[in-house]
């Protein structure tokens, strides 16, 4: 079994995301977890539930004998990045940065767009982004993107004194 798909079935199966997976130097493993759609109304991931993945996916890694030195796991952070077609619908509405692979026809020479999400269309990915005289939709698909994460949106001024 290849590494990122027992990582994945581990999470899965012990009731979470896989978002991300990062093999650093040293023999360090970066897993990344976020809740699983039925339990998004519970806000984001706990100490509680990295500790609880930790445990498993440690458990696994030692019975498949995969050698590693550290495992950190962690929420994908506000910066979370998008990967998968349900990324995009679940954060349709939120500010993105989106790097395609190649310039797509009618942006020469641009990879990188910042805008609003909106909801896919069946494969269509669509990132509405500001230019000179208004705005303008990018549409593209998943296999067009090299990286897309969300945008951290961070007001202070809502905090009461």
């Amino acid at each position: 079994m290849v590494l990122l798909d027992l990582i994945e079935k581990t999470v899965n199966g012990t009731g979470y995301e896989l978002v991300d997976f990062e093999q650093a130097e040293r023999g360090l493993f970066r897993v990344y977890i976020d809740l699983l759609p039925a339990d998004y109304d519970r806000g984001g991931i706990a100490v509680e539930d990295c500790e609880k993945v930790s445990h498993q996916l440690s458990h696994v890694l030692m019975v498949e004998n995969v050698n590693y030195e550290r495992l950190e796991i962690s929420s994908p952070g506000l910066d979370r990045p998008l990967k998968k077609l349900h990324d995009f619908v679940r954060f349709a509405g939120c500010r993105a940065s989106v790097k395609l692979r190649m310039p797509m026809p009618g942006t020469p020479n641009r990879k990188t767009f910042e805008g609003i999400l909106h909801e896919p269309e069946g494969e269509n990915l669509k990132l509405e982004f500001e230019v000179t005289d208004g705005s303008a939709m990018l549409e593209f698909t998943l296999a067009d993107v090299d990286k897309a994460r969300l945008v951290p949106q961070v007001d202070f001024r809502s905090r009461k004194a």
